[in-house]
């Protein structure tokens, strides 16, 4: 993991098309804003990992109705 520092309206910039900007820093709260070309999904980590577990569930579920549907 690289670790940087940052102030408020500083930035990094990620394979040349995404940039990440503080927005806001409030005690140990920090606003970001990101700038992405519209393909790129960006999700909060929590959401990403809820929908990574939806997806297998979901794909298991799939799997098991495959195999009824072949007996």
């Amino acid at each position: 993991m690289l670790a940087l520092s940052r102030k408020k309206d500083e930035a990094i910039v990620i394979n040349n098309d995404i940039e990440v900007t503080v927005l806001e820093v409030k005690g140990e709260h920090v606003k970001l804003g990101i700038k992405a070309p519209k393909t790129v999904p960006i999700y909060r980590k929590e959401v990403y990992l809820q929908i990574q577990q939806s997806n297998k569930e979901s794909a298991n579920v799939q799997a098991v109705e495959a195999l009824k549907n072949l007996l």
